[in-house]
């Protein structure tokens, strides 16, 4: 439903005015973007006298039209929140209409002087080609890691042991900033636990990227990025917690002066006392030639497991700029990551009987440096720009696998040993050029190369005895290495088209070229064809009445295998299951379409959102039995996986309180097409999951948090997964004006465990499992401040490796400017109410008065002044304007009603909070068919008012006022 803004009441004092004729129309549109400006205000105003003789306001084209225009001289006066009033002289003759074309006026920026802004993004937020979480206002999560933050993510679910899926594919590009990383070439589980939740801003899902994107990940992009800052000063923070099962302490600071800045930061975090257990049942059998049965082997083992781990990040930021038009930014990050997992007495059984005793140890110790230098011109025109990144990571992995086993029969002891020593290297150039054509086009394209080696030296030893030496197993399967050298050169383009009736369009095509050469210790050349892929991408999106959105998108995607799956290093953690990797495995293809809408009713934000996802060559697992009570994992391109769903969140603010919650549904097909009788299999089922997040903000600096998440039964391709749930609830107290907090948090504290059930069901194989964590936790988090910084006036543009183009909503902007395709948000500096952004790397310009703070004099005596009545009052900005506060008392509880010049109908206020002589009343009004939240702040000394009026995250006002009764 479209909500129209009641434009200024024109008082028509020019009496002895005759009507005439003519009609002035024209267009208004924003000066930096080109866009229509919807529902502006248009007045006719006698230049002799100043006063308004006529007007009528712009409808959602941003078009006005005034008829019955009597001749002669006017000034058309131009006013919209936001924007500077615009005047414009009118020449009108007898009969004759007058159109003006368009009249672009500009946004102001306000600067801010001495005050506390508090307004707070929603915490999801739906732009034109993704979903972004801001993590920033999730006080729930704090203390833990980025896998605690993506079980909060809408489309995204997250298993005990941190693996990550989008709509129930995991295979996913995960970036940090933008940029890949090889921490999370080797393990995404492994990377997130690195990354501390406390740094973390947003998450952004990227459901359908384009093609300025990589190929990679099937079911989209992951864009994890932490928290970053471009202001001027000296500020160091320490954020710490301790808790029952992990403690966490980082340090981190920042300096800029002039046009350099940098940023040091460290960070660690302990897990310990985390403790379960597991069951395992399975049944093996094994056939003969003939096909006919020949042995059954009913196997189960038990035991109890420990974890512990430590793991940090270092990093070191800079960024310079050389002029307006050129920059320069680095960063160099180190993390470590030090696991341990242990099993304890694990009882192995043979057809019932008691077989060995076993206690297992696997250490998993790696380091990772990420390194990137970022230069970027920016041209004179705006939103012409040109970019060139490099990037080097590498990860350094040990893995140690230790297996002590006595067999029970003749107390023989044998030892096991694994040692795996790998690596993961990456070096990548890329250059970008982004020009605008027209005002309502943009023109995208660029190239990159990625030069990737992974190289897995493995050996095994075998020892007899308590103490016995070991040896090695020899060569083949045990004691090995792979050598994977992988090129992927690439290029790009792509096309974006906004119109004035609220479409947008965004179309690209990337092609990608891989080379592939790799070789062991026994094969000297392992025969891997070369590729290339070309992946096409298409986004389209409609704005429609009161701010809904429908989008509708298409994207190809090609997921290269891991060295998860490539490396033919034996993985035994179990003595009764084992996997090995297959180093010529071929890449996987999906197509994706999805279709959603967003709505927006009294307030609160609705999406829903319908995807369908298909994949061929999917690599797939084999299962068969070595042994006769072994089961042998390999890999293999022999799959097809399709998913068709339906997404659905919402987002609500009902006075303090917050929520925002959703679920995925999906109805999952899987085959892997085997010819062989023992090896097909096929399964198909629904899967759901959902979350749920809330917090109230209390007075005095309280506020209370909850989360919720639920993930239904995993269907697999042969069998499924269990489900699970989580919660958590924390409450955090603020103190010193913000600088600090103290909070308590608590994790799942109905339940001392979960239990998560498994099945897997085959020709040769029928198992059956229970794994049982102990994660009943607590914890205690502080957080504390020091230094200032002050706002930048240089607006800022940063660029890096995989740019997070249309960074917010771009194609969504219409005409071609904001940041369309551009990836800069206000020119990548922070944007404070008021600031719609530098554009193209102008300043922004300073036409308003610096908003104060609210310190109307408290008055000597200590006197509390009542605050009912009828309250007149003005706001300080460039259109002027005020309106009348009603403020009621009954039985001890605030309410009222507001009423203002723009929007003449009566509002009820949501909450009204009376602390003393101050006074803050909150409401939600309407700007272009979106709601908007407004505060004020005030302070009353006897019948006067004074304080702010903050308009969500657009503008603040000084506001003045006097009680009228």
């Amino acid at each position: 439903m479209r909500t129209l803004f009641t434009f200024l009441t024109l008082v028509c004092s020019y009496v002895a005015w005759a009507q005439g004729n003519a009609k002035v129309s024209g267009t208004v549109t924003d000066a930096a973007t080109s866009n229509p400006v919807e529902f502006a205000t248009v007045a006719l105003v006698d230049p002799a006298s100043g006063k308004a003789i006529d007007g009528t306001i712009c409808d959602d084209k941003g078009e006005f039209t005034i008829n019955k225009v009597a001749p002669g001289s006017y000034s058309l006066t131009i006013t919209f929140i936001g924007f500077e009033t615009k005047t414009v002289t009118v020449k009108v003759e007898d009969k004759k209409d007058v159109n003006l074309g368009k009249i672009a006026i500009s946004p102001v920026a306000q600067q801010l002087k001495e005050v506390t802004v508090e307004g707070q993004r929603a915490l999801i937020e739906e732009k034109v080609d993704r979903m972004v979480y801001n993590a920033e206002n999730d006080a729930t999560a704090k203390g833990g890691d980025a896998s605690d933050v993506l079980k909060r993510v809408p489309l995204l679910t997250v298993d005990l042991d941190g693996n990550v899926s989008l709509r129930g594919n995991s295979n996913i590009m995960v970036l940090i900033n933008n940029k890949p990383s090889t921490i999370v070439a080797s393990s995404v589980a492994d990377a997130l636990k690195q990354i501390p939740a406390d740094q973390i801003k947003t998450v952004e899902v990227i459901t359908s990227p384009s093609a300025k994107y990589d190929a990679e990940g099937s079911a989209g992009i992951i864009n994890i990025v932490t928290k970053k800052n471009n202001l001027q000063g000296l500020t160091l923070g320490i954020d710490a917690g301790v808790g029952l099962r992990g403690s966490n302490l980082g340090l981190n600071g920042n300096y800029r002066k002039g046009k350099m800045g940098f940023s040091l930061g460290g960070w660690g975090r302990s897990n310990y006392n985390v403790t379960g257990s597991f069951n395992n049942q399975q049944l093996t059998r094994t056939y003969n030639d003939a096909g006919d049965l020949e042995k059954e082997t009913l196997s189960e083992q038990m035991a109890k497991s420990r974890n512990q781990g430590l793991f940090g990040h270092y990093n070191l930021g800079w960024d310079y700029d050389i002029n307006e038009k050129n920059s320069l930014a680095a960063s160099v990050r180190f993390g470590v990551r030090n696991g341990k997992n242990k099993q304890n007495d694990m009882q192995q059984y043979s057809d019932g009987v008691l077989q060995t005793l076993q206690n297992i140890l696997s250490k998993d110790e790696s380091n990772n440096v990420d390194v990137s230098l970022t230069y970027t011109h920016l041209y004179a025109k705006p939103q012409r720009e040109l970019s060139f990144q490099g990037l080097y990571s590498r990860n350094n992995r040990d893995n140690i696998y230790e297996n002590f086993q006595e067999r029970v029969s003749n107390s023989s002891i044998t030892r096991f040993r694994n040692l795996n020593d790998s690596y993961n290297e990456e070096t990548t150039f890329q250059v970008d050029y982004q020009t605008p054509i027209g005002t309502t086009q943009m023109l995208e394209f660029g190239g990159k190369d990625i030069m990737r080696k992974a190289v897995s030296d493995y050996t095994s030893f075998n020892a007899v005895g308590s103490d016995g030496p070991y040896e090695p197993s020899g060569s083949g399967s045990l004691s090995n290495n792979l050598n994977y050298d992988q090129n992927v050169m690439a290029a790009y383009l792509a096309y974006t088209l906004t119109t004035k009736a609220g479409y947008s369009f965004k179309a690209g095509s990337r092609y990608e070229y891989t080379t592939i050469n790799a070789y062991t210790k026994t094969e000297d050349d392992i025969a891997i064809p070369s590729y290339g892929v070309i992946v096409p991408s298409v986004n389209i999106s409609k704005k429609l009445k009161g701010g809904n959105m429908v989008k509708a998108s298409y994207n190809r995607r090609i997921q290269r295998p891991s060295i998860r799956f490539l490396n033919p290093n034996v993985q035994r953690n179990n003595s009764l299951s084992f996997s090995v990797g297959n180093p010529e495995l071929d890449p996987e293809y999906t197509n994706n379409y999805e279709l959603s809408y967003s709505t927006f009713v009294k307030g609160t934000t609705i999406n829903f959102s319908g995807f369908a996802r298909n994949t061929n060559n999917a690599i797939q697992s084999v299962r068969d039995v070595v042994g006769g009570d072994t089961i042998r994992t390999q890999y293999a391109n022999i799959g097809s996986e399709n998913a068709y769903g339906l997404s659905v969140f919402a987002n609500v603010s009902i006075g303090k309180l917050s929520l925002n919650g959703g679920g995925d549904f999906y109805y999952a097909t899987l085959s892997n097409n085997n010819a062989l009788e023992l090896y097909k299999a096929s399964n198909e089922g629904f899967v759901a999951s959902g979350r749920i997040f809330g917090s109230y903000n209390l007075n005095k600096g309280w506020g209370l948090q909850f989360f919720s998440f639920v993930r239904g039964r995993q269907v697999q391709l042969q069998g499924s997964q269990g489900g699970f749930y989580m919660y958590s609830l924390a409450v955090r107290k603020e103190f010193n004006e913000k600088k600090g907090s103290i909070g308590l948090g608590v994790e799942n504290f109905l339940q001392e465990s979960i239990k998560i059930k498994s099945n897997l069901e085959s020709p040769l194989i029928s198992q059956k499992s229970v794994s049982t964590m102990n994660n009943l936790s607590f914890r205690i988090n502080f957080s504390y401040r020091i230094g200032k910084m002050s706002m930048e006036n240089r607006p800022r543009r940063s660029r890096s490796i995989n740019n997070d183009d249309l960074k917010d909503g771009g194609g969504d902007n219409g005409g071609g400017g904001g940041d369309m395709g551009g990836g800069q948000q206000g020119g990548g500096g922070m944007q404070m109410p008021g600031n719609r952004g530098q554009r193209g790397g102008q300043a922004p310009q300073n036409t308003n008065k610096p908003i104060t703070q609210n310190n109307a004099p408290k008055p000597a005596d200590g006197t509390i002044y009542e605050a009912t009545g009828t309250w007149s009052f003005t706001i300080d900005s460039p259109q002027g304007g005020g309106g009348t506060i009603v403020i009621k008392k009954e039985n001890g509880v605030y309410s009222g009603t507001i009423k203002t010049q723009r929007m003449p109908e009566e509002t009820k206020l949501s909450s009204v909070t009376v602390n003393g002589n101050e006074v803050t009343l909150t409401y939600t009004t309407n700007f272009g068919g979106n709601s908007v939240p407004v505060d004020i702040k005030t302070t009353i000394v006897n019948n006067d008012m004074q304080g702010t009026m903050n308009l969500g995250q657009f503008r603040s006002f000084n506001l003045t006022g006097k009680r009228s009764e």
